[in-house]
């Protein structure tokens, strides 16, 4: 399994081959950025650490790494500007990645080849990706909420001293305002959560509050988020590489499932070797089912608006 980064020279790039080296799945890890020493000394930096960790191939180049990969992780974007609309960013960012998926097609990827996209608005670029590639929609798989959703564990674990590991919850919908935190079928130890000593509705708001608000507050304490991040990326990746099958909330185009479709957002999404497996439409609050279904509209509108300009 040949994996390569596109923005591997960055935050959120380089600790994702991190956690890919740290995990000892993948083969190959591939750094591309447009700053070439950049993703030459991250590279060389992570190949120093090798000998304590796994045999693995690391490298940095250019797009022709693209013809080998098994996984294309699309990292690259770019940061708000002060004074600048969400709006401005969004177009700014969709440019920068039209201009990568581009080269990603010029360059030849495999016909099995999986693209993971990361760079924000999320949802937005998975389906640009998936519309522009060539590639087969199952094979393009957008990180969605899969970050919100550990964020959410992380915190639920912390605020009642239990196991992360066993604390089982998910976040669908958009990575973005419009959310929606799924508590109908959260967990802990197997408990349902309400259950769990120390429960409240005043915590389970202030907790999913927290959770939508953590990048920010990530950005606020140390300029840019990217342990989490990689760890979630690393996620599905072997998934993909393991061909394990986990249900995820990662995005992809949808088609019908909770009546949703021509869109790229969160549900439960069965991750295997061949991409996007199955979707799962598990039975949902009437609450979060209306939520879940707006905001399939907010990302349709903000798509409709990105499509008439592109």
């Amino acid at each position: 399994m040949k994996v390569s980064i596109i923005g591997g020279g960055g935050l959120v790039g380089s600790c994702a081959a991190f956690a890919l080296q740290a995990g000892g799945i993948v083969r190959e890890i591939s750094l591309i950025d447009a700053n070439a020493d950049m993703a030459a000394g991250q590279a060389l930096d992570l190949l120093h650490g090798g000998p304590s960790i796994a045999d693995q191939v690391i490298n940095s180049g250019g797009y022709e790494h693209i013809p080998t990969s098994d996984v294309i992780c699309i990292t690259a974007g770019l940061r708000r500007k002060p004074d600048e609309s969400r709006l401005d960013l969004i177009n700014r960012n969709v440019d920068l990645f039209l201009t990568i998926l581009d080269a990603v097609k010029q360059a030849g990827p495999k016909s099995c080849a999986k693209v993971l996209v990361v760079s924000n608005p999320v949802d937005v670029l998975t389906y640009l990706a998936a519309q522009r590639l060539g590639l087969p929609t199952n094979q393009v798989i957008g990180l969605g909420t899969q970050l919100d959703t550990i964020r959410f564990r992380s915190l639920i674990a912390a605020e009642l001293s239990a196991p992360p590991t066993q604390v089982k919850s998910l976040i669908l919908g958009e990575h973005g305002d419009s959310m929606v935190p799924i508590w109908s079928s959260a967990t802990i130890a197997g408990l349902p959560i309400d259950k769990y000593p120390g429960w409240n509705a005043n915590l389970a708001n202030q907790l999913f509050t927290r959770t939508k608000g953590s990048g920010a507050e990530v950005i606020r304490g140390k300029g840019g988020a990217g342990f989490a991040v990689g760890v979630a990326i690393q996620d599905v990746i072997e998934a993909i590489a393991l061909d394990s099958r986990q249900v995820l909330p990662v995005s992809s185009v949808q088609d019908g499932c909770y009546n949703i479709r021509n869109v790229a957002l969160s549900v439960p999404t069965v991750v295997g070797r061949d991409g996007v497996m199955a979707r799962h439409e598990i039975e949902l609050w009437p609450k979060e089912m209306q939520g879940l279904r707006n905001s399939g509209n907010v990302l349709r509108q903000t798509l409709d608006t990105v499509l008439a300009r592109v």
